[in-house]
């Protein structure tokens, strides 16, 4: 009577695992395809200073500031005056993109990218790391990751 209930008793144990590991790696494969744009959406910075939205252009990720707590300084809208490249002094920050060029590795990190600070005007090798806790990893770094700075995002939206 079981297995007319249940349909399990008619499927020996050889199927069933091969069903399970085949479900399995199927839940696992679209997983991993449907949070490669888990990054895509506005982030709040460590400081809660600026917010950036991230998003796709192709197979690559950017980042763009949109918003800034303090936006103007001395009554006019906040410019990219520490660039070395001075034709960008007059370009105003909200909109600046400042994530370049960022390749999912089909887990969790987002590698190969850039960050820009445009406090210092300095560009630094990067990655992004999503966390379970809708946090972002976001370190920066010269030459190799052990010398850099991590700050962690929020998501906003």
């Amino acid at each position: 009577m079981d297995h007319i209930i249940f349909g399990w008793s008619s499927l020996n144990k050889g199927k069933l695992a091969a069903l399970l590991i085949g479900f399995l790696f199927l839940s696992l494969t679209l997983t991993a395809q449907s949070s490669k744009t888990a990054i895509v959406g506005t982030w709040l910075n460590q400081e809660k200073a600026a917010k950036v939205e991230i998003y796709q252009q192709g197979e690559k990720f950017f980042g763009k500031i949109i918003w800034l707590k303090e936006p103007k300084e001395s009554g006019k809208p906040k410019t990219d005056n520490k660039n070395p490249d001075k034709s960008k002094h007059n370009d105003p920050i909200i909109g600046l993109v400042m994530l370049k060029n960022f390749e999912f590795d089909g887990k969790s990190t987002w590698e190969n990218g850039t960050i820009y600070d445009a406090r210092s005007g300095k560009t630094y090798s990067c990655y992004l790391t999503l966390k379970a806790d809708n946090t972002l990893k976001v370190r920066g770094y010269v030459g190799i990751s052990l010398f850099g700075q991590t700050n962690i995002w929020t998501k906003t939206n």
